[in-house]
């Protein structure tokens, strides 16, 4: 890295971490690494840039303290393996929803398996899903139009099929009944009232953020649409808020279609999702 490089992104962690930015050097970093067209870890190897460059990283720099998302400002986001392409009008994914990969991609599905992701918006989960398991069939539901929009180009090199359509409305997509081997779904969940940082607060869809006064009106119909698609041992995964894991624990529990009901922590040891089995009964929700 040169001298200069060197100085300005030292210049900048200092006016990031000032902004209130916890990550403020790796932010610093990776707007360089944009920029320069690189990864943040060859930083080392870039050439004495010109003074465009430092132009435009001072105003990217200005942008971020200002608290508009570091993935807005370089157009993507990382999930698991993937590099995601987001901006204004989508939700960004977040590291937490990698322990629900994770898990999804540990358990035992047929060879030809069918995965529905709700409330997909990026398409995160079900493009994740798609490229580890290239055989199967992978649905994807969202309400947004925006959102799909991003995720249509994200899976564009998969066979990942859209779908636009509300979760909460009952009966969704009957042909799925009873065909379905995996549900995930990243939900809106956050309690109205809530304190957010201004990146969330101001710049992700609320639609996508608030699941009504106590985070929970958008998962009890989820659960009852994968109670109603997954076959008979069928997988369900659904994250929630980290004040919620016992209520979405027992709204599992009412719809009488689950066991093996079991709550699960994230990466920082917060409750973040639970999982679930369908019945072999046949129980309707």
């Amino acid at each position: 890295m040169t001298m200069r490089l060197r100085q300005a992104i030292d210049k900048a962690t200092v006016a990031l971490a000032q902004a209130g930015i916890d990550s403020a050097r790796i932010d610093a970093e990776l707007l360089a690494a944009h920029l320069a067209g690189t990864d943040r870890g060859r930083l080392r190897t870039v050439d004495e840039p010109d003074a465009e460059f430092f132009s435009r990283f001072d105003e990217l720099v200005q942008a971020r303290c200002r608290r508009i998302p570091l993935q807005h400002l370089i157009g993507s986001a990382a999930f698991g393996p993937l590099d995601l392409r987001v901006g204004p009008g989508v939700f960004i994914p977040r590291p937490e929803t990698e322990a629900l990969l994770e898990w999804a991609l540990a358990q035992r599905l047929p060879e030809c398996p069918v995965i529905v992701d709700l409330c997909t918006g990026s398409g995160a989960l079900a493009i994740a899903l798609a490229t580890e398991r290239p055989q199967a069939r992978v649905i994807a539901v969202d309400d947004d139009p925006a959102a799909l929009d991003y995720a249509r180009g994200n899976a564009a090199s998969t066979s990942v099929e859209f779908v636009e359509a509300d979760v909460t409305v009952p009966g969704l997509l009957p042909d799925l009944t009873g065909s379905v081997d995996l549900v995930v779904s990243n939900p809106p969940y956050i309690p109205l009232g809530a304190e957010l940082e201004p990146e969330v607060a101001e710049h992700d869809p609320a639609h996508a953020l608030f699941g009504g006064a106590d985070g929970m009106s958008v998962i009890a119909p989820i659960a009852r649409l994968a109670g109603i698609w997954l076959k008979p041992g069928g997988l369900f995964a659904v994250e929630h808020d980290d004040t919620t894991s016992r209520q979405t624990v027992q709204i599992l529990s009412d719809t009488n279609l689950f066991t093996a009901i079991t709550p699960h922590r994230d990466l920082a040891g917060r409750p973040r999702f639970v999982t679930a089995c369908r019945t072999t009964t046949k129980e309707s929700a």
